[in-house]
């Protein structure tokens, strides 16, 4: 389970989080929505301990990601995370950028570490991509591939940070797909979001972010069909 509690982030004398209390127990679709600025992201972040925290505390399996002993490498074996941009290594094929972890941090072999990013590529649907260069992938292709190097360190969260916004409409599909198949697969997702259909649809919950705050969180169906808070409905008629 993931844990959070007070959590607040500041930007110099910005508070961007204002204290955030959040569960999301093993085997659930989080999708996080909200307007630009809300916070979204920056949650994701301290989560994966990528930004300090100011106040509060975020454990994960009931470590503290933010707590000085911790080892944050280690701990990130356990939460993959995949970005607006998929920052692939341009000079390897989609079967090197996959298997590049496994063998560096995993230490796997560098047959193991083949075989897993073979494996993983195939779950995502490029398959015939192995020894293609991220060069000549398209959008929706090369984010898959980013998914893919995520799953390859085996972990037990993923973490999308609005993993289809840098996408042309027709390649968000194979993407949302991809993400739908961890779903049904059992994945812990936390998925940062402006994809209304895939939150409605995927989500076993909705949390919506306003000004740093998380203002309403319930079902999809509490969500879009009954929306309590008046900025949440805003929101949702503005996208409608």
């Amino acid at each position: 389970m993931i844990e959070i509690r007070g959590l607040k982030k500041f930007y110099g004398s910005l508070e961007v989080l204002k204290g955030i209390d959040l569960d999301v127990p093993k085997g659930e679709v989080l999708s996080v929505i909200g307007a630009s600025g809300s916070g979204k992201s920056t949650l994701l972040y301290c989560i994966n301990g990528l930004e300090p925290i100011q106040e509060g505390s975020v454990k994960v399996d009931g470590t503290d990601v933010h707590a000085k002993g911790t080892d944050i490498n280690e701990l990130r074996q356990k939460m993959g995370m995949v970005f607006q941009q998929w920052n692939s290594f341009p000079h390897l094929t989609a079967l090197e950028n996959v298997a590049l972890a496994p063998k560096i941090v995993k230490k796997k072999s560098r047959a193991e570490a083949r075989d897993i990013a073979t494996r993983q590529l195939q779950h995502v649907g490029l398959g015939d991509k192995l020894n293609v260069y991220p060069s000549a992938l398209s959008g929706g292709q090369q984010q898959r591939l980013a998914i893919a190097r995520a799953l390859a360190m085996e972990p037990d969260y993923m973490l999308f940070d609005e993993a289809t916004s840098a996408l042309d409409p027709e390649l968000v599909g194979e993407v949302l797909d991809a993400m739908r198949l961890l779903a049904d697969e059992g994945m812990t997702m936390i998925c940062v979001t402006h994809e209304m259909g895939f939150a409605r649809d995927v989500s076993d919950r909705v949390t919506f972010f306003h000004e740093g705050i998380l203002e309403e969180i319930g079902t999809p169906a509490e969500i879009f069909g009954a929306p309590k808070s008046e900025h949440l409905q805003k929101f949702l008629s503005s996208i409608r």
